[in-house]
């Protein structure tokens, strides 16, 4: 079985500028394919989609060169979310980023921003546009903002989503009814689906597999297997562990699995969300 890996980063401080790196003592270096291959090792991956970096904003159309040409000596990078700001007016920024033939989807963090910022009648009115031009949005937001993502999604019925990271539950303080309660609600959209990744960074270097399964089964429950994706949030991963272990996770989660439905978990759902 081949692996989409739906969440990669990659990145090179030397060629754009990422100012939450600074913070990050050891993430702040570069990290490329071939960096990728060393952390994967035999864990079978047949393709990826990479996710923006957080760059600075007006680099987003650099990010996505840059992320071309890596894809040129590297064949299994296979689509990108790139990132606009959806709230300052999207159509002449679509219309470059949809130039390149990998930009499947597009990311503008909510995490990080006050209360309200995604229910702002611009915010919503860029996250249609989105959809009307045929791409998906990636949500990335803490547990604690997922019922404004709802309020957004409610508001969008034609936009294809996707929850990045579980919603980042609040794992290392054992915060889990609050977000169960809103994964459910969130989940209930159909235009919605999740990736179980970044778990490993939610919880802490000192994190345990029974600490991350409760949210894995919330998410398969609320779902589905139809709507849950494989994705590593490679390299932040590791801050709390290697490549290799949280692939052992997710192997261990999905064992009862049948063959169609771990087919479905480890590539299918990905390569039909985001159209590879």
């Amino acid at each position: 079985m081949r692996i989409v890996d739906s969440h990669v980063h990659f990145w090179d401080p030397a060629e754009l500028h990422y100012a939450w790196l600074e913070g990050v003592p050891s993430l702040q270096r570069a990290f490329l394919p071939r960096d990728y291959a060393a952390a994967t090792g035999q864990v079978p991956i047949g393709r990826m989609v990479f996710v923006e970096a957080n760059c600075r904003p007006e680099e987003a159309r650099q990010e996505v060169d840059f992320v071309e040409r890596l894809a040129q000596a590297e064949p299994r990078v296979a689509g990108i979310v790139a990132f606009a700001d959806v709230a300052e007016g999207l159509g002449r920024r679509l219309e470059a980023l949809s130039c390149s033939p990998l930009v499947r989807g597009i990311r503008q963090n909510i995490q990080g921003h006050p209360a309200g910022f995604c229910v702002q009648r611009a915010f919503i009115e860029g996250v249609r546009e989105v959809g009307h031009r045929g791409l998906v949005f990636d949500l990335c937001a803490t547990h604690d903002q997922l019922r404004e993502v709802t309020e957004l999604v409610d508001q969008c019925p034609e936009t294809p989503f996707v929850l990045d990271h579980c919603g980042k539950p609040a794992i290392r303080d054992r915060g889990f009814e609050t977000w169960s309660a809103d994964i459910t609600r969130l989940a209930a959209h159909q235009n919605v689906c999740c990736k179980l990744s970044g778990l490993l960074t939610e919880a802490g270097e000192a994190w345990c597999p029974e600490d991350l399964l409760p949210y894995a089964a919330r998410v398969l429950e609320c779902f589905g297997h139809e709507r849950v994706l494989y994705g590593s949030d490679w390299p932040v991963l590791t801050l709390a562990g290697d490549y290799g272990t949280w692939y052992g996770f997710t192997e261990r989660f999905t064992r009862g699995w049948s063959v169609s439905e771990r087919s479905r978990f480890y590539g299918g759902n990905a390569a039909r969300v985001y159209d590879l």
